[in-house]
């Protein structure tokens, strides 16, 4: 799932280097954390959160699809 949202989020920021993903496991599901540069945290949300409503739709289905217990995926600078 890492290697999901960084080929989805790389090319759409000025300072791909700097996109990590962070996974933190919980009893009720997985946490994804997302982490961009700070100039890029516009380009990941998009116009009202269209771009992270995207990205969380395309998450959310291959994790479905492959079985995967509850993900969220948060966006931090």
């Amino acid at each position: 799932m890492d290697d999901l949202i960084l080929s989805i989020v790389r090319p759409i920021v000025s300072h791909p280097d700097e996109v990590r993903v962070e996974r933190d496991e919980q009893e009720s599901g997985t946490l994804y954390r997302l982490i961009v540069h700070p100039d890029d945290a516009g380009m990941v949300i998009g116009k009202k959160g269209r771009t992270a409503k995207a990205i969380r739709t395309v998450v959310y289905a291959a994790a479905g699809v492959h079985g995967h217990k509850k993900i969220r995926l948060e966006i931090a600078e």
